[in-house]
C-alpha cells in the first residue's frame, strides 16, 4: 500500500493568531478561559486563567508539571513513576489543540475551554501524554500506509442527588415491584428532553461530533453516540469533551452524571464501544473487493491475539473489572462475530463501504486515546503479520468454550507489563507510569476493609 494524506494538527510553531482573534473578536466579553490536560488516567487536570490571557496561551502555552501524569486516579503522587521530587518536579510546556477552543455553554460566566497537549521547553513532545501515545500510533499506521476513521459510544447513568448526603439514586429507579428494564424508550428520552436538547445543542456549538441518543438497559442509563472522525486524534478528543459537557449540563440540570464502568451489581455497567475502519488512497480497505474480507480477518486476527496483553488499556480501574459479566453485553471471552454483541469484537452489518469493527472491551471511564491506542496497535499486528481469525461466533458467546478476558485487575496489570508490543505500542515511558499507576491503585483497594468484611467478621 502506498502513503495517504494524513491531517495535520495544529503545532506550537504553527500560526494560531489570526484564529484566536477572530474568536475574541466574536466573544469580546470572555471572562474566564479554562485550559484542560486529560492525564494518564483520564482525569481532566487544569486551571482557570483569565479570558485577556487567551492570547498568551496561544503564544506562549501554559506551564504544568511533568508530574500531572505520575498522579493515581484520586490526584496522589505515585513514586514508582519517577515523575515527581526526585527530578525537582520540572515544568514542561503546554500547548493548546486550536481546533478544541470553544466556548462552555453550561457556564454562567462567558468561559471558554481549549485541550492542552504536554511538550518540553525545546519543543519535544512529552511521550507520557496520552495525546502523544495516540499520536505516535497514527504514525506507525501513515508508515505502514493508512490512516484509522474512528467513533466512540459512550455509556453513562443519571442520579438524581440526596439532599441527605446519601448515595445518590439513578432517576427511574423504584423500591417496589419487579426491575424495571425500558430499553430505548422514548419516554425516558422525552422525561428529560430540555436536558438532553442542552446536550445535543452543546455538542454543536462545540464542534463535538455527537450523534444517536438513547435510553439504555438500565434506570437512568443512556448512551450517546459520536460521529466517526477520520483523525484518531479528533475522535478521542470528542470522547474527552463530550463527557466533560453530559457532566457539566447535567450539573446545571440539579442531576449528577457518571460514566463509572459498574455502578452497579445488579444493573449493566457502562461501557465505550470504539469503531475503527482504515483507509488508503482508494478508500476503505476492508471494503476492497478482491482482499476487503482478508485484511479484515487479519485485523480481527490481530486484536484477538493481543487483546489480554492490551486489557489494561480499556478496562483501566478497579471497578471496571466488575462490568465483566456473563449476559451483561459486556464481553467476558476473547472471540468476534458478525452482527453479534455477546462479543469482543462485532462486525456490524451495512454494505462494504461502512465495513469496520466495534471493540466493545473498553469501560466508559478508560481513557480514548489509550484505548484507541491499544485497538489499532492490535489491528495493525495483524496486518503486518496477516494471520487469520478464527471461527466467528455466530451465537451465545458467553455459553462457550473460548479464552476469556481476565475478570483480575493483578493478571491484567501483570500482562501489559510483560507484553513486549505493547511496550512498543504505547512507549516506554507510558508503559512504566501506567504500570506502575495501576499498582498503586489496586494496592489502594486492598488496604481498605469493606462494610461486607467488618459485617462477616467483626
Amino acid at each position: 500500500m502506498g502513503p495517504v494524506a494524513r491531517v495535520e494538527f495544529l503545532t506550537p510553531d504553527g500560526d494560531m493568531t489570526e484564529a484566536v482573534e477572530r474568536f475574541l473578536a466574536a466573544h469580546p466579553d470572555l471572562d474566564t478561559v479554562e485550559v484542560i490536560l486529560p492525564d494518564t488516567n483520564g482525569v481532566l487536570r487544569g486551571k482557570w486563567l483569565p479570558g485577556a490571557a487567551l492570547p498568551k496561551i496561544f503564544e506562549g502555552g501554559v506551564a504544568f508539571p511533568y508530574s500531572l501524569f505520575g498522579l493515581d486516579v484520586w490526584g496522589r503522587e505515585v513514586e514508582e513513576t519517577g515523575l515527581h521530587i526526585e527530578t525537582g518536579d520540572k515544568d514542561g510546556l503546554c500547548w493548546p489543540v486550536m481546533e478544541t477552543l470553544q466556548l462552555v455553554p453550561w457556564a454562567e460566566r462567558k468561559t471558554a475551554q481549549v485541550l492542552l497537549s504536554m511538550y518540553d521547553r525545546e519543543g519535544t513532545p512529552f511521550l507520557i501524554d496520552p495525546r502523544h501515545v495516540l499520536s505516535g500510533m497514527v504514525d506507525r499506521l501513515a508508515d505502514y500506509g493508512v490512516t484509522a476513521t474512528c467513533a466512540f459510544e459512550l455509556e453513562f447513568y443519571l442520579f438524581e442527588e440526596d439532599p441527605d448526603g446519601r448515595q445518590p439514586r439513578p432517576v427511574f429507579s423504584t423500591h417496589r415491584g419487579p426491575a424495571r428494564q425500558n430499553m430505548y424508550a422514548l419516554s425516558d428520552l422525552e422525561a428529560f428532553m430540555p436536558l438532553v436538547d442542552e446536550i445535543r445543542r452543546g455538542a454543536d456549538e462545540q464542534n463535538i461530533a455527537a450523534d444517536a441518543a438513547v435510553s439504555e438497559a438500565a434506570p437512568g442509563q443512556f448512551e450517546l453516540n459520536l460521529h466517526h472522525r477520520s483523525n484518531p486524534l479528533t475522535a478521542a478528543d470528542d470522547a474527552v469533551l463530550l463527557r466533560r459537557l453530559v457532566t457539566g449540563v447535567a450539573r446545571k440540570h440539579g442531576l449528577k452524571a457518571s460514566f463509572m464502568a459498574k455502578p452497579f451489581v445488579e444493573w449493566p455497567g457502562n461501557g465505550m464501544h470504539v469503531h475503527v475502519s482504515l483507509e488508503n488512497a482508494h478508500g476503505n480497505i476492508f471494503a476492497n473487493p478482491e482482499n476487503g474480507e482478508e485484511l479484515l480477518g487479519h485485523a480481527i486476527a490481530g486484536l484477538l491475539e493481543t487483546m489480554q496483553e492490551s486489557q489494561l488499556l480499556y478496562i483501566s480501574t478497579f471497578n471496571g473489572f466488575r462490568r465483566m459479566q456473563p449476559g451483561s453485553y459486556a464481553p467476558t471471552s476473547i472471540t468476534w462475530g458478525h452482527d453479534n454483541r455477546s462479543v469482543a469484537l462485532r462486525v456490524p452489518p451495512g454494505g462494504p463501504n461502512a465495513r469496520r469493527v466495534e471493540h466493545r472491551i473498553a469501560g466508559a471511564d478508560a481513557n480514548p486515546y489509550l484505548v484507541l491506542t491499544g485497538v489499532l496497535a492490535g489491528m495493525l499486528e495483524g496486518l503486518e503479520r496477516r494471520k487469520d481469525p478464527p471461527r466467528a461466533i455466530s451465537g451465545n458467546a458467553y455459553q462457550g468454550r473460548s479464552r476469556r478476558l481476565t475478570p483480575w485487575m493483578d493478571e491484567a496489570i501483570d500482562a501489559f507489563e510483560k507484553s513486549k508490543r505493547m511496550k512498543r505500542a504505547v512507549g516506554k515511558e507510558m508503559h512504566k507510569t501506567l504500570t506502575a499507576i495501576k499498582r498503586e491503585e489496586l494496592a489502594a483497594f486492598g488496604r481498605e476493609i469493606s462494610t461486607l468484611e467488618r459485617e462477616t467478621y467483626l
